[in-house]
């Protein structure tokens, strides 16, 4: 049977969903429903608010020293859940272990030191002249964070926030309940005040959008696709609300004349297929000079034979699935979409299971720049 996720994480306590119809969740590597969520809806967006308005001026109150203390208890406590966040995100997301222990886990939580640093060498008040410079909270802030690196995401946005004084309205991936409910877990156990992290998770058409017009919310950050993106700053701007948006990408590497062509094609593959090349960062262009285009395409060859891909859960393998069918369909019709339009298949890497939503890995030779693909 799928595990069921139900409950929203508000005002300090568990409290279950107001939705009325749940949502499956599949399992990448079977492509089997493996959960489902009870998604939240305005209301619970409305409860969420309230909450984080209540705690806000307590918060920004407590002194630095104070703040910084509660988030090293969340780095405690999420270090506690290390293998248990590792094993959710490679069984979520699909990212190989390895590869979800070290970048999805062990990374962000080390970035919660990180910012604790900062906060407490940071200058919240200066003098220019005769003027004094008070950084300020900017209050409630919504943060929205997407599916392909949950943990991280969560982190770069929700803990500055907090050490900023800010109160935070997270709304996560509905396709990753199984880590959020590790987060809230490590939140809760933390020892935060009620109301100063609240968690609605739900579709971002609902609780998403909810957050970016609701006049409740001082300030959203977001990371997801570009036309997500465009749709919060529209429904954001009826309240002129501060919006950060990071978007997605297209991301060259450029090798010049006399570059290492090994080193080049190593890194450029490695960070393309990173996470199953889900990275809004991943470098999916190696943009080269025309003499070292047999030099490349045979390296890119050697290399890519190496990408073992399997089951995200067996320890060995390079490549996992993607996220969900969705994505595998999408991925598809973008490689066939290439062909279509002039580019040459060069590499492709093993063979996939039968099962689950796995994509081989490819490379493509063209002269074109305006592939979608």
């Amino acid at each position: 049977m799928p595990e069921i996720f139900d409950q929203q994480y508000i005002g300090g306590s568990w409290r279950r969903a107001s939705g009325t119809q749940l949502i499956d969740v599949e399992d990448p590597n079977t492509g089997l429903v493996s959960a489902q969520i009870l998604p939240g809806t305005e209301e619970d967006v409305g409860l969420a608010l309230g909450a984080a308005q209540n705690a806000l001026a307590s918060w920004s109150a407590t002194s630095v020293s104070d703040k910084c203390a509660i988030l090293n208890r969340l780095k405690d406590q999420l270090t506690n859940r290390q293998e248990s966040l590792a094993d959710a995100i490679a069984a979520e997301v699909g990212t190989p272990l390895k590869i979800s222990r070290i970048v999805q886990v062990d990374s962000p939580i080390r970035n919660i030191g990180n910012f604790v640093k900062l906060a407490e060498g940071f200058p919240w008040q200066s003098r220019t002249g005769p003027s004094v410079i008070v950084r300020e909270p900017f209050g409630v802030v919504a943060c929205i964070t997407p599916w392909n690196f949950p943990l991280h995401q969560i982190i770069l946005k929700v803990v500055p926030a907090l050490l900023a004084g800010n109160t935070v309205v997270l709304k996560p991936s509905e396709l990753t309940p199984r880590t959020t409910r590790l987060i809230c877990d490590a939140i809760n156990d933390a020892g935060f005040p009620s109301g100063v992290v609240n968690v609605v998770n739900g579709l971002g058409a609902v609780v998403g959008a909810a957050l970016a017009r609701a006049d409740g919310v001082d300030m959203v950050s977001f990371t997801g696709s570009t036309e997500a993106g465009r749709a919060v700053s529209c429904l954001a701007a009826s309240t002129i609300k501060k919006v950060t948006l990071e978007l997605g990408g297209k991301s060259p590497s450029l090798v010049l004349p006399g570059a290492d062509l090994t080193v080049a094609v190593k890194g450029t593959l490695a960070s393309c297929f990173l996470n199953n090349g889900q990275t809004c960062s991943a470098l999916t262009r190696l943009i080269v000079h025309s003499r070292d285009v047999s030099a490349v395409e045979a390296l890119v060859k050697q290399e890519l034979a190496k990408f073992s891909v399997g089951s995200s859960l067996v320890e060995g393998h390079r490549i996992g699935p993607l996220i969900s069918g969705k994505q595998r369909d999408r991925v598809q019709e973008l490689a066939e979409k290439g062909v279509a339009e002039g580019a040459t298949l060069i590499a492709s890497g093993q063979d996939v299971p039968p099962a689950g939503f796995f994509v081989s890995p490819k490379v493509f030779l063209t002269d074109q720049h305006n592939y979608l693909a």
